[in-house]
């Protein structure tokens, strides 16, 4: 089955795609830079990076951090966080209704031993 990636480069200031906006997810789940960095085998400092880079792009913070308390309650995603995860989502979705059809096109089409050939592709990074 073929899937959609959606990243996007907003103005020259900033680049949201998968990564980050699973990592902004893991945030508001476990409620730490660092936890949502384990989750995806990421070191904390390439987590703080991420995030200072969103909250450095935006005119609002994407996340909040505070000093002190649980060691592992040390962040929050912003309401308006929330609302760029939630937007990003809708446009992923958006594009993948929108090109559904040209995939299941592109896919048919698919030597019978594509799966094989896909790990020596240069471009496959998964």
């Amino acid at each position: 089955m073929s899937e959609l990636s959606l990243r996007l480069e907003v103005g020259d200031a900033v680049r949201l795609g998968p990564g980050k906006m699973r990592l902004l997810e893991l945030i508001a789940e476990h409620g730490s830079i660092s936890a949502a960095g384990r989750a995806m085998g990421m070191s904390y400092r390439h987590a703080w990076l991420l995030v200072d880079s969103l909250n450095a792009a935006f005119r609002e913070p994407v996340v909040l951090t505070r000093a002190g308390g649980k060691a592992d309650k040390r962040a929050e995603i912003t309401p308006f966080g929330h609302s760029v995860i939630t937007r990003f989502r809708a446009m992923q979705e958006t594009a993948r209704l929108a090109l559904a059809e040209d995939l299941r096109i592109l896919e048919s089409q698919l030597h019978p031993d594509a799966a094989s050939r896909r790990m020596r592709d240069p471009e496959h990074t998964g």
